[in-house]
């Protein structure tokens, strides 16, 4: 894994789709442009290529759709579209694009990355939402666990509290050092690579995916859950209301960072109020009574208290901090300081889980509340804390909104896990790509499917998907942790081992509830996630082997890398590339004709007018019909060579596919360039009524080496 991946990182902006060429490759490059220009040189354009003329109004039907410049002249050679007015040229185009700039806003400027950056105000809640909304089943997961062993267990919630709030800590701080050792944004997946190899890197990332699709899944369970306990009339609508749910985030979040961060403010710091309030007038309330906890209602004991279960209930207690590695994913997201307002935000974002899931823990404890089925503990407590007046209400709206948008931190981590995936290529390079939105928008779609998928699959049920939980996302504390002692070993400035020490505590805890999780919740369902980690694994190293091979075929090799040279004339030091030079290729023009008619004939006309040698080739059914094509051939004047095969068996495709592949084995040197008359047909419902075999001749050929396929067309008008 590259190390620039973590210090060497810039601003994340629509180029990095675009990486620049090596040196080695530009030395190479300029030595094959020394050949270009020995070859002779380029001839004068018959256009203005600067649309000059036009710039007033632009000609064709984009001038009605468009009233204004299209492309103004920023600089020789250059031309820059003033926005993005081109609408598709069919009325259901024309419609679609409409209700995407509907939904969606319109298109950003690539220089407005710059702005699309977030204060802390508004990072806290965009980053925080899945963090501090996991107070809202972290404390009843542990307690659920609890209450197995009967109602005189549920005493030990607050010594497992205690530990969890250490853990908090240990890894909230370990992660501000992460964003202080790599400034420019830097996961689990980018220091673990880094620090410990692409190995732990993959799996590391492998466990983050795993994590962010749970999150939504999780999240909108919990949230629809919490609606379903005010409202149980609502409880057969769970999975249709989730759906929409994630729907309605994928929208929000596709409309750009900033937009995404206005609408999910006011939700955020909503549920934190509301449970300050809670906690504020229960303690007041406890006090009253000198804190003198109420006895909880007997429950009988399901299985007996061992060592087993209280690990089961600290791992369910655990995925309070899922989200706590969102703000190390989006330094690049703040406003400059970049890093420094990142480790400001997440401090504020552990103090805040701190106070709130400890607050809640005691709490609970001190009013004697145990879980049951079909209201949430935060519900319970809410009733017993505001019996009157309408704040229940409040704290449960508050409560189901932060938990429906708990996912936008996914919407936000996701995409850009894979942004430096791709950018390794680990992932697909579509990764790389940002929206009209300056959104990673194909990874926000990706999590959306996933999510959707697990949230159907488990009917929308939290307590089926809380134990696939931890596993995913603790594998990833714990090897980006274990990354950062390897990291700050290496780099043994002034106080590495204090940073080395606790970066080292963070990896020891992280690695404690990873196997207590991956143990104690394996019958669960966690050993689907303890499986999905090492295929996803494989599944990045088969991408990264398919990137490396096209790396291989494409590349501008050094001097002595490249393959031998295929013409006499050389340039000193420089490879002669195979057909990268205009003097190396050798042409030969076919052109398949099935009749004469327009089509075929414009065909031919193309073809002659290239100054190539020429071949047209007609597959004829039976002998019969090829002796007609000769005949009317001759009549046309026999302009180009025809060859004509006559296939028995009334196959088209297959016969011209064949020949064609034997042609460019008996001279392997040529270029076949294969001319395809093709009729465009201006409606839809024409389609059927023709066998587009031009289009399955292109595809047929497309797995040919050295065979060019063009299409020459002739629109119909009707």
């Amino acid at each position: 894994m590259a190390g620039e991946e973590g210090q060497g990182g810039t601003v994340v902006t629509p180029s990095a789709e675009f990486p620049p060429l090596a040196e080695e490759e530009l030395a190479t490059l300029r030595g094959i442009g020394a050949r270009w220009r020995a070859g002779g040189r380029r001839g004068e354009l018959p256009v203005d290529p600067t649309l000059g003329r036009y710039r007033r109004r632009p000609p064709g039907r984009f001038g009605r759709l468009a009233p204004i410049e299209l492309f103004k002249v920023e600089e020789p050679d250059e031309l820059v579209a003033t926005e993005p007015a081109n609408l598709p040229g069919s009325r259901w185009g024309r419609a679609v694009t409409r209700l995407r700039r509907t939904l969606f806003g319109p298109p950003l400027s690539s220089a407005a990355v710059l702005y699309e950056r977030m204060r802390k105000l508004v990072a806290l809640p965009v980053l925080s939402s899945d963090l501090l909304s996991s107070v809202a089943y972290g404390p009843e997961a542990m307690l659920s666990v609890l209450v197995l062993a009967g109602s005189g267990s549920l005493g030990l919630s607050l010594p497992l509290a205690a530990v969890l709030v250490v853990l908090m800590v240990a890894v909230g701080v370990s992660y501000r050092q992460t964003i202080r050792a790599y400034p420019h944004g830097a996961g689990s997946y980018v220091v673990a690579g880094d620090n410990l190899g692409t190995g732990a890197g993959l799996a590391a990332a492998a466990g983050l995916i795993v994590d962010y699709v749970l999150t939504v899944s999780v999240s909108v369970a919990a949230g629809v859950h919490a609606v379903t306990s005010a409202l149980p009339g609502l409880a057969w609508a769970t999975v249709p209301l989730g759906v929409l749910v994630i729907a309605v985030l994928l929208a929000g979040n596709l409309r750009g960072v900033r937009t995404a961060g206005n609408i999910f403010v006011v939700p955020t710091y909503a549920f934190v109020l509301a449970v300050v309030a809670v906690l504020v007038v229960g303690w007041l309330r406890a006090a009253g009574r000198g804190f003198a906890p109420v006895p909880p209602p007997a429950v009988p004991a399901a299985e007996g208290l061992g060592l087993l279960l209280v690990l089961r209930a600290f791992a369910s207690g655990a995925v309070s901090m899922t989200g706590i590695e969102a703000v190390s994913n989006a330094v690049p997201a703040f406003r400059p300081p970049e890093w420094r307002n990142a480790r400001t935000t997440l401090g504020w974002m552990v103090a805040l889980l701190v106070l709130l899931f400890a607050g809640l823990t005691v709490l609970i404890h001190l009013d004697g509340l145990v879980p049951r089925p079909g209201e949430t503990m935060l519900s319970q407590l809410g009733r017993v804390t505001f019996p009157t007046g309408p704040w229940y209400a409040l704290l449960q709206v508050a409560t189901t909104l932060i938990l429906l948008l708990a996912a936008n931190t996914a919407f936000n981590g996701f995409p850009r896990l894979l942004f430096f995936m791709a950018r390794s290529d680990h992932a697909p390079r579509r990764f790389l790509h940002m929206g009209d939105r300056l959104a990673f928008s194909n990874g926000m779609v990706a999590l959306a499917v996933a999510a959707t998928v697990v949230f159907v699959a488990f009917d929308g049920r939290t307590e089926a998907l809380i134990p696939l939980y931890a596993v995913g996302v603790f594998l990833a504390f714990t090897l980006s942790q274990a990354g950062m002692v390897v990291h700050w070993r290496r780099r043994r400035g002034a106080g590495w081992r204090r940073r080395a020490a606790v970066n080292a505590v963070g990896a020891t805890l992280s690695g404690l509830v990873l196997v207590t999780a991956a143990l104690a919740k394996f019958t669960q369902g966690a050993w689907l996630v303890v499986l999905a980690v090492p295929l996803l694994v494989l599944l990045f190293a088969r991408v990264h082997r398919h990137y490396a091979t096209l790396h291989r075929a494409l590349a501008l090799h050094p001097p002595g890398a490249g393959p031998a040279p295929t013409a006499p004339a050389e340039v000193p030091g420089v490879p002669a590339e195979g057909e990268e030079l205009p003097q190396q290729v050798r042409h030969l023009v076919v052109v398949p004709v099935a009749r004469l008619n327009r089509a075929s004939l414009r065909a031919l006309a193309y073809a002659a007018s290239l100054g190539q040698p020429t071949l047209a080739v007609h597959i004829a059914p039976e002998e019969g019909e090829a002796d007609r094509f000769r005949q009317q051939w001759a009549a046309w004047g026999d302009q180009v060579r025809l060859e004509t095969i006559v296939s028995p068996y009334r196959a088209v495709i297959g016969p011209l596919a064949h020949y064609l592949e034997a042609l460019h084995a008996s001279r392997a040197e040529l270029t076949l360039t294969v001319i395809v008359p093709e009729v465009v047909l201006r409606r839809r419902w024409h389609r059927p009524l023709h066998s587009r075999a031009e289009q399955r001749l292109r595809s047929a050929l497309r797995a040919l080496p050295g065979v060019v396929v063009t299409s020459v067309p002739v629109h119909i008008a009707e």
